[in-house]
């Protein structure tokens, strides 16, 4: 299940608890670090575009985080980012995530392409993607994450 995330879960987050009413996965989401990137990310798209972030909960607890990535483009176009704890992989849980963020952008009359990136080596994360229908659209090198596979969706 997706829960939007506010400014308060992220600073739950980032102090090392939970949101309100939760639990959080053994070894945390993610870093204090990524989690302070990602609640200025939130910020930042928020001011044109909400939701845009949201905590992947199952059975109470909070298992991962997906968002978007950054200001819609291509006016209907947005692009997805997500991640589960360490503790919580190979469980499903990013498949079911991404299916669930594909059930928003479809019923959300502004998005019409979901658009994703992959490490070329994050073989897990493309079998995420293609089980929810996307299909490699092209490749990218970034700065910060090397050699990319883009990805795309139709919704």
């Amino acid at each position: 299940m997706l829960i939007e995330t506010t400014d308060a879960h992220f600073a739950a987050l980032i102090a090392g608890g939970a949101p309100e009413g939760l639990t959080v996965a053994e070894g945390g989401v993610e870093t204090p670090e990524m989690l302070e990137m990602l609640r200025d990310l939130s910020a930042t798209v928020g001011e044109e575009f909400a939701p845009n972030a949201w905590m992947i909960v199952e059975d109470g607890e909070v298992v991962g985080l997906c968002s978007l990535v950054r200001i819609p483009y291509v006016g209907d176009t947005v692009m997805i980012g997500y991640g589960v704890a360490e503790s919580r992989r190979r469980r499903g849980i990013a498949r079911r995530a991404v299916a669930d963020l594909l059930d928003w952008a479809r019923a959300d009359y502004r998005v019409s392409v979901v658009t994703a990136e992959t490490s070329i080596h994050n073989a897990p994360s493309q079998r995420v993607l293609e089980a929810n229908g996307f299909t490699r659209s092209g490749e990218r090198t970034d700065e910060e994450d090397g050699e990319l596979f883009c990805w795309r969706v139709e919704v």
